[in-house]
């Protein structure tokens, strides 16, 4: 298999990577064969999950430019994932120019790639890090140099806490995460669950073994185990709603059905 000009010497093109799954859900280049297998296996099980990607990308948009109307100029994206058009940063800097962004991912491709697109802006920056160890992200030069914990910022965990296993306990490393955020601070995540997804449960968990086939397991939780995660945050309303009824700029009933898939939120730390 040739090797891209764009990826990075150090990663095995043989193993299929989330993120570059995700990237040729929503239309993107940086994929390789392996990945678009691995996908079009997923899609074969549930043939909406580019409707549901482009649904996250959606609900991320908006609760950014929410963040921005309540005062907030600062974000981190953990699981930020390959750059795709509308990323955090350009949505954020379109609404206020000064807004700081810092994207962290563990794929090597998502950090080179948006390590490219972020040239040459001040206000933006990438850490090759893993949300599992929420202490290096905020230990990291990167963070120390954009972003200000005396001040409030924007979490954005979006589609990420569903590979992150019961093990690895996801809870804890999004109190560590809180606890070190100023009073006022936002969390916003989307997280898959069964509930929602248009098909029958058997179908659906056709897709989960696709991912546990890849050695990234993707874990559906209830809605009460994504509630969890706001622990330590007063909800902003409408709450924690499928993702299309979360202040939605168009009627959700013009929406997709595999869209209303899993649960959006966000909350604001007291």
């Amino acid at each position: 298999m040739e090797r891209p000009a764009w990826a990075p010497r150090s990663i095995d093109i043989t193993v299929p990577s989330v993120s570059r799954i995700y990237d040729y859900y929503l239309g993107g280049s940086h994929n390789f064969e392996v990945d678009r297998e691995a996908a079009r296996r997923a899609i074969e099980f549930m043939p909406g999950l580019p409707k549901i990607m482009q649904a996250n990308r959606a609900f991320m948009r908006r609760a950014v430019r929410y963040a921005v109307d309540q005062g907030i100029t600062q974000f981190l994206d953990i699981g930020s994932g390959i750059p795709t058009f509308g990323n955090v940063h350009e949505v954020a800097q379109a609404a206020c120019p000064d807004a700081r962004v810092l994207y962290v991912d563990h794929d090597p491709v998502a950090v080179a790639h948006s390590q490219a697109v972020l040239k040459g802006n001040e206000n933006a920056d990438v850490v090759a890090a893993d949300l599992r160890k929420p202490g290096e992200i905020l230990a990291s030069r990167e963070f120390g140099r954009l972003i200000d914990l005396n001040r409030p910022v924007a979490l954005l965990l979006v589609a990420i806490l569903h590979f992150v296993d019961d093990a690895d306990d996801p809870h804890g490393a999004v109190a560590e995460l809180r606890d070190a955020l100023a009073p006022g601070s936002l969390l916003v995540l989307t997280h898959g669950s069964y509930e929602g997804i248009p098909l029958p449960a058997e179908r659906a968990g056709g897709l989960v073994s696709v991912y546990e086939d890849i050695r990234n397991p993707l874990i559906m939780r209830p809605r009460e185990d994504v509630a969890r995660f706001f622990e330590g945050y007063d909800m902003v309303e409408p709450g924690l709603v499928p993702m299309p009824h979360w202040r939605p700029d168009t009627p959700p009933e013009d929406e997709d059905p595999f869209a209303f898939s899993g649960f959006a939120g966000m909350g604001r730390r007291a």
